[in-house]
């Protein structure tokens, strides 16, 4: 069932989804996969694209790859041997950025096809180390950055130390070599071409697609229909403004039509560009003006701020995605000077109206 915001909306497929391992043809050379995930947000949306080349003959080009489990590469298979892609080969791997979901299985799909993955410089190199290590996921660090913003539960501290190796689960591999994609460049994909635009706040330097002439816009996580892409400061970088990154990144879609059919990487393909962004700039809006208003009477730690941003009974994961996300609000207020924040005598920040 919609929400009020998705009611706002144009869904031109209504509720039709590709099953797990199948895929939907949105037009001629654009296909629609949608395969399953282990948590709360339970699907990704993944897509290929035709890419024939006069000199190598037909292929395709996958975008997104998700999660590396045996499940996944299972559907990917069957994909495969349905015939669906007419036996040619996929000649490129697209990555929109380096979460385990859209990054998961990049290696093995360029290992299997012996093709080349393309992604952004700095998603590519933030994928390579949290391979290795945590980076926000998990483990030691993200316990003491989460534990100095207020969550200090012996049993949330435990499970996120616990979590050390939850990127390198689902994305074992990186691919040693890629070739890199910049804002603003255009990327021929068979007979058309598709302009990459980065966007800031959710990872690094995310990806999106947009095909001007048939009006497509592969958006991955920056804007989702049902959801609001999630905003999150981790403990690589403790000082981070990345709301403030996020907002100017949707202003820089202003140019793009509102008829503009969107592929968002979680939900519906779905009509209303703008809308959705202004949706999503006044949720932040929101937010932000319900801590302005809460400082000016206590001084608040993320911790103490989730009652008020976020619905009871979050598991773990979808808690530490809320962290994030909280000290992402305060971050942005005390970096624009409408907030200050101190550490209190346990260490942990605490912000208030300056």
């Amino acid at each position: 069932m919609a929400n009020a915001q998705e009611a706002e909306l144009d869904f031109p497929l209504g509720d039709t989804l590709p099953a797990p391992g199948q895929t939907l043809a949105l037009a001629p050379g654009l296909l629609w996969l949608r395969m399953p995930l282990p948590f709360a947000l339970n699907h990704i949306n993944l897509w290929l694209l035709r890419d024939d080349d006069p000199v190598q003959g037909p292929g395709w080009t996958v975008v997104d790859c998700g999660i590396a489990d045996a499940g996944t590469r299972a559907h990917w298979e069957s994909i495969f041997a349905s015939g669906v892609l007419g036996g040619a080969p996929v000649r490129r791997v697209l990555v929109t950025h380096f979460h385990p979901d859209h990054m998961g299985n990049a290696a093995w799909l360029c290992e299997r096809w012996n093709c080349r993955l393309w992604m952004s410089a700095t998603d590519f190199q933030i994928a390579r180390l949290a391979s290795q290590s945590t980076v926000g996921m998990g483990g030691e660090a993200a316990a003491q950055f989460f534990a100095s913003h207020g969550l200090v539960d012996p049993d949330s501290q435990a499970k996120i130390r616990a979590r050390a190796d939850y990127y390198p689960r689902m994305v074992p591999q990186v691919p040693a070599a890629y070739r890199r994609v910049f804002d603003q460049e255009w990327l021929r994909v068979g007979d058309q071409r598709w302009q990459a635009r980065a966007g800031f706040g959710h990872s690094p330097e995310h990806l999106s697609f947009n095909q001007p002439e048939s009006g497509w816009l592969i958006a991955g996580d920056m804007v989702l229909p049902r959801i609001s892409t999630n905003i999150s400061v981790v403990d690589s970088e403790p000082e981070a403004d990345p709301l403030r990154l996020y907002l100017e990144s949707l202003a820089r879609l202003q140019d793009l039509p509102d008829s503009t059919l969107v592929l968002p990487a979680h939900g519906r393909p779905f009509r209303g560009l703008q809308r959705r962004v202004r949706q999503l700039v006044a949720h932040h809006d929101e937010r932000l003006d319900l801590l302005r208003t809460t400082l000016h009477t206590q001084a608040l730690s993320a911790a103490d701020s989730l009652p008020l941003l976020f619905r009871p009974g979050l598991d773990l994961h979808q808690t530490t995605f809320a962290m994030g996300e909280a000290i992402a609000h305060l971050n942005h207020l005390w970096l624009r000077g409408e907030a200050q924040r101190a550490a209190d005598s346990q260490g942990v920040w605490r912000f208030s109206a300056p």
